[in-house]
């Protein structure tokens, strides 16, 4: 199986622990079968009296040894075995972690946070106990039946060994079944447990929104039946136990009966010794554990597989947007000229339907290009393309004349500071946020980023100013400061190239006029800038404008000359200057 080959790449890196603990096992096992056999010997030497205290002292101090021998070797298996697991759960969580975040963005259009949270957590928990205990208990199991049975033969009876042992075939056999239906029933348990993590997570994150539409009892009653799909499906799981259990303990339980009777009745006819079968009797309990042990390993084997075929599930998918062999790793540095080129694009889960289609444009060092149009009309598509979150035909897209899929994605990634339209914020300091995509950290850089973004008097007010911890996605935070904060971390990258998508819509125009007039400043000469915008407000002074209108070139110039063409764009600029005085007349009639 290709998840066991995948498991195999981290045991392979611990293969001494393996061993070392493995030989501390087998060492605890291999102690443990003589203790009923020195007890024996104790038993019968006391009762024929070939053996004096003196003699019996020196089997009990024996004994006594092997205790302290069978102490430090389970110690030994623990810290060995024990010990590898957790590494490779460690090992796989980061490899699991970077994985993803090389994945495309049509991969997590297609899978939920929550579902994600779910294998880092319990499926990462059901691999580690599959590489962990399991292994313990597989070749523990294995090598005392083994060696358990060996000295039952040996040092008892074969005849009383294989009455004993038949009943407990049993079990091997119901295992067998049982491995199956636990493998689908554990399976989804854990696919439960992912749309429970998903809802929580969802609704967590848009409790705002809950409670401002009082859907607190809906969201409750959506959530009582997805905890219910999940207690049912854990029922599920553990009803299998409860079954296979007892019915191990029949086996187990009717084995012991019967070598009570058919061993009582040999020791009574002098065919093993009194000492023989207490030992027996203790080999017989020594048998429950490896034969319970079955079950156990079985259970755990099943949930660990299914788990570990989910994680594998995701180190299946492969990034489609990587460096190829079309990559020039010589490129190391980026003017910012750039040029699409009748760019088509349509998404991949809609490739029937081009967001942009026959888009011709250049943009040199120096210049501002701005992209305007209304909702809908892929103004937002050409930022994504342009940072390569998805791909698009060769020859359609290029910066300083190399095409975007000869450039290394790191190289473009690193001289194009981008504001997407969700002004995402870690739960972290303002400074780190701000200083997030930069090498320079130091506080007077992201003070002065933070000036050029208009937002240091606010963070200057915040009782912990710039080490003031922003809440999850920047919540505490309204949806003007954190455009801001965000504008400032572009700043603070000061690339080649910066994008503003749509990335001063929460701006008051005032605050939005001084941010463009600070752009202009820093990034004239040799920077361009890309802004997506709705207001024309916003890009009035742009070198260029496109006016987009369902994916297509609609217009194209400066603010001038689109004014005088009496098109979409004189069309955009009157409503908005007509909703501007409305609601200027409205502001002062309610002063009056």
């Amino acid at each position: 199986m290709k998840q066991l080959k995948f498991a195999a790449r981290y045991i392979v890196r611990h293969w001494w622990q393996y061993l070392l603990g493995i030989a501390a096992l087998y060492m605890v096992d291999w102690v443990n079968v003589y203790v009923p056999e020195f007890t024996g010997r104790i038993i019968d030497g006391l009762t024929d009296g070939s053996l004096n205290m003196q003699g019996a002292m020196r089997i009990v101090w024996m004994i006594a040894g092997m205790g302290l021998i069978i102490a430090i070797g389970r110690f030994g298996w623990r810290f060995f075995i024990f010990g590898a697991a957790r590494s490779i759960e460690r090992e796989m969580r980061g490899d699991m972690y970077a994985h993803l975040s090389q994945l495309n963005m049509n991969y997590y259009n297609q899978h939920k946070t929550g579902d994600l949270m779910a294998h880092f957590t319990n499926d990462l928990n059901s691999v580690r106990t599959l590489l962990g205990m399991t292994v313990i208990t597989a070749f523990d199991a294995t090598v005392m039946l083994l060696l358990v049975l060996l000295n039952m033969i040996h040092y008892v009876s074969p005849k009383l060994t294989v009455v004993a042992v038949i009943p407990l075939l049993i079990i091997t056999v119901g295992d067998f079944f049982y491995g199956k239906i636990m493998h689908k029933r554990f399976r989804a348990r854990q696919e439960a447990f992912s749309t429970l993590t998903d809802q929580v997570q969802e609704s967590i994150s848009g409790i705002r929104v809950i409670k401002a539409f009082v859907q607190e009892r809906k969201e409750l009653l959506a959530f009582a039946k997805t905890t219910e799909n999940a207690k049912d499906k854990n029922l599920h799981v553990v009803r299998l136990q409860a079954l296979m259990m007892p019915l191990m303990d029949l086996v187990v339980g009717t084995s012991t009966l019967l070598t009570l009777l058919y061993g009582g009745y040999l020791a009574i006819h002098g065919e093993i010794t009194v000492g023989q079968f207490v030992a027996f009797n203790s080999y017989v309990g020594m048998l429950v554990w490896p034969m319970m042990a079955v079950g156990e390993c079985i259970t755990s084997i099943s949930q660990g597989l299914a788990s570990l075929g989910r994680i594998f599930g995701i180190f299946r998918e492969q990034p489609e947007i990587t460096d190829g062999a079309q990559t020039d790793q010589r490129i190391t540095q980026l003017r910012g000229e750039i040029q699409l080129n009748h760019l088509t694009f349509a998404y991949p889960d809609m490739p029937d339907v081009n967001v942009l289609q026959d888009v011709s444009v250049t943009v040199r060092p120096g210049e501002t290009l701005a992209i305007l149009g209304r909702t809908g009309s892929g103004k937002s598509t050409v930022p994504s393309l342009l940072v390569r979150l998805y791909d698009v035909a060769d020859g359609m897209l290029s910066i300083d004349g190399h095409d975007l899929k000869t450039i290394p994605l790191g190289v473009l990634r690193e001289h194009i500071a981008y504001v997407p339209q969700d002004s995402f914020l870690f739960s972290d300091t303002l400074q780190n946020n701000i200083a997030f995509g930069s090498t320079e950290k130091s506080l007077s850089a992201v003070e002065h980023a933070a000036k050029l973004a208009c937002i240091h008097d606010n963070i200057a007010e915040f009782p912990e100013q710039y080490q003031t911890v922003v809440g999850e996605r920047g919540v505490t935070l309204s949806g003007g400061q954190k455009q801001r904060s965000s504008i400032a971390r572009a700043l603070m990258k000061d690339a080649p190239i910066l994008i503003l998508d749509d990335a001063l819509s929460a701006v008051d125009t005032d605050t939005e006029r001084s941010i463009l007039g600070n752009l202009r400043q820093v990034r004239g000469g040799e920077r361009a800038t890309i802004i997506v915008a709705h207001r024309i407000s916003t890009i009035q002074d742009a070198d260029h404008i496109l006016v987009l209108d369902d994916g297509k070139v609609a217009e194209y110039g400066t603010h001038a000359e689109l004014l005088s063409k009496q098109g979409l764009y004189k069309s955009l600029f009157d409503k908005q200057q007509l909703e501007k005085q409305l609601n200027e007349d409205h502001a002062e009639g309610g002063e009056a």
